[in-house]
């Protein structure tokens, strides 16, 4: 029997049991990689600390900087998503493994290439209108899982996989990231810490909606052993 929301995010819980520290040390560890390493790099590239103050526009080579930085940075942010990913599957990730996805250059360049090319389907779709861009995000959010179970893909192959897995599961992956909006008003009035504790949760509920609803559907082992990212 398939399951609801409700079960999902119980299911997602329970594997989290145990694991709420270090989920809460790497959205606190990546917090950091991707939002002070860029802040330090565009104050160097403005010309230091002083000059960085006073500017009043952001200087070429600073975009460059963080343009080139926010590329490099995306394997980490999707190695993150594996990372909850292996808690969903009851298994016991260590925060090294997230950095690891650097080892592999192909991989970090094909999830670099299809976060890139789902940007883009995107933006065309949304110049349409709003709803439409909606519906395709939705459709392309499982990508990246479908890329850590079959490396073979290539983006447009994972893109493609994804939009024929998700028919049918658009609207309750949607209601499930909707059913969050109450915690995230909460983590907001906690001047944003209360988020530490409520990424976890909710990359754990997407990775579980992923592993119950939408890896089942290919000939691939949703409950492969070899977890390693």
């Amino acid at each position: 029997m398939e399951l609801s929301i409700s079960q999902i995010k119980k299911k997602a819980l329970a594997s989290l049991k145990g694991m709420w520290g270090i989920g809460v040390g790497l959205t606190f560890l990546v917090f950091l990689v991707t939002t002070i390493v860029p802040g330090i790099a565009e104050v160097l590239a403005s010309g230091g600390f002083s000059t960085w103050v006073e500017q009043t526009e952001t200087p070429v080579l600073a975009d460059v900087v963080n343009v080139f930085l926010s590329i490099v940075l995306i394997p980490l942010t999707v190695a993150s998503y594996w990372f909850y990913l292996i808690i969903a599957r009851w298994n016991d990730p260590k925060i090294s493994q997230v950095f690891g996805v650097y080892k592999d250059m192909g991989l970090s360049l094909k999830v670099i290439g299809s976060s890139i090319l789902v940007g883009i389907f995107t933006a065309l779709w949304s110049l349409l209108l709003i709803i439409p861009g909606i519906i395709k995000a939705i459709s392309y959010s499982q990508v990246f899982f479908l890329i850590k179970d079959n490396p073979q893909l290539s983006a447009l192959d994972a893109i493609t996989e994804s939009k024929k897995r998700m028919k049918g599961y658009k609207w309750k992956y949607f209601l499930l990231n909707l059913s969050f909006i109450g915690w995230v008003f909460i983590a907001i009035f906690t001047f944003g810490i209360g988020l530490l504790w409520l990424t976890p949760y909710i990359s754990t509920a997407n990775a579980t909606f992923y592993n119950e609803l939408i890896a089942p559907q290919g000939n691939d082992d949703a409950k492969s052993a070899d977890l390693a990212i």
